[in-house]
């Protein structure tokens, strides 16, 4: 494939590296948010997916003719069910009927899969989530893929300046949930779920229609993350507490297999969580600088 010129939607934590990494393989790309314009060195459009009329404003600024993909990464900021619906379902159902025949790659989630026996899941395996958010991206998968897109299942994203278990090891507010058995962590280390993104990029039609789940080689229980965070760092093992109720991801326990991705030649830069703590140069300084100084 040539010269690939790429439209992207959302410009956040993941949007943002993508951008980047693209313009550095000399692609072409345009990132869409809906912030302010701000200087960067690739075009940045203000627009909402959304909304029809924003993303017929985007098409017509574009600096190419058409996009070869589009990528939808934008964020749901932690709302509900609406907004799910809005940005995710209804959002991609825009990009078809502006963009057609160009195809989306979405970033779902692995929350689709409601798993809490510990069982593996793969692409094959039942998804019925538990939540309403969950469903709603089921659908905006099946828009995605129905179009000729891709819907790639992140597991929970950490990289620099963003890793829950890290920060609360760090600052001494972890505790290790009071259940048994521990629950599985599924995570994807940011670089690695964008170099996933650019590989199935390159792919083209070959991936068309694909389904596939992004996660790194090593599940870890929530106790064996805490229990290796704290021998790494010569940390007391966190204390025993309830689970939290309101946990964002609700509650599942399984492990999710990558085999799949890993067959069409991808593989993880770090292939568990705690060798990026080890091996990641930025990921724990950039923690340890959003920690508030000790008094």
């Amino acid at each position: 494939m040539g010269l690939l010129r790429i439209l992207l939607i959302g410009h956040g934590y993941l949007g943002v590296s993508l951008a980047s990494e693209l313009r550095a393989m000399a692609a072409s790309v345009v990132a869409v948010h809906r912030g302010a314009p701000h200087d960067e060195p690739y075009p940045l459009l203000t627009g909402d997916v959304t909304s029809p009329g924003s993303l017929v404003a985007v098409r017509d600024s574009l600096p190419f003719d058409r996009p070869d993909a589009i990528v939808h990464c934008a964020s749901s900021s932690r709302g509900g069910a609406e907004t799910y619906q809005a940005v995710f379902v209804e959002g991609i159902r825009n990009l078809r009927a502006i963009f057609p025949g160009v195809p989306v790659l979405f970033t779902s989630s692995t929350s689709v899969y409601g798993q809490t026996d510990g069982s593996v899941v793969d692409e094959q395996s039942e998804a019925i989530p538990d939540r309403d958010t969950g469903r709603l991206l089921l659908e905006a998968e099946a828009l995605a893929r129905g179009g000729g897109g891709i819907a790639l299942r992140l597991a929970g994203i950490y990289g620099p300046g963003r890793s829950v278990h890290l920060k609360k090891m760090l600052e001494g507010t972890a505790a290790i949930e009071e259940v048994e058995p521990s629950r599985f962590l599924n995570q994807i280390h940011r670089d690695d779920a964008v170099g996933s993104i650019l590989h199935l990029l390159r792919q083209g039609p070959v991936a068309a229609g694909g389904l596939f789940n992004v996660v790194d080689d090593t599940p870890l229980t929530q106790r064996q993350c805490y229990e290796g965070l704290a021998s790494f760092f010569g940390l007391p093992l966190p204390p025993l507490a309830p689970p939290d109720p309101d946990r964002k991801r609700g509650w599942t326990h399984k492990i999710v297999s990558n085999a799949a991705l890993r067959a069409t030649g991808w593989g993880p830069r770090f292939p568990s969580f705690l060798s990026a703590v080890e091996n990641d140069p930025d990921l724990v300084s950039s923690i340890r600088a959003q920690l508030s100084p000790v008094s």
